[in-house]
């Protein structure tokens, strides 16, 4: 069964018990990634890492040492 026809059932039987309608699939996608990438920064803030740049930084420090591995 796919997520529309589950989501189809889902609001029939909601229909028929009088009960609201559930969310449409995809309905709330940003939020999760929101809270996802939140939980990621307070985990990164309780393991004492910066939290953000990270990536950047590491880009920028792999760089720095390119021109030596070519030497």
């Amino acid at each position: 069964m796919s997520i529309t026809q589950q989501y189809l059932l889902d609001t029939h039987r909601a229909r028929q018990l009088g009960e609201p309608a559930p969310p449409a699939p995809g309905e709330h996608d940003w939020q999760v990634v929101r809270e996802w990438h939140d939980r990621r920064q307070f985990r990164a803030v309780l393991a004492g890492h910066p939290t953000h740049g990270r990536l950047r930084r590491a880009l920028r420090r792999w760089r720095s040492l390119w021109p030596r591995a070519l030497g």
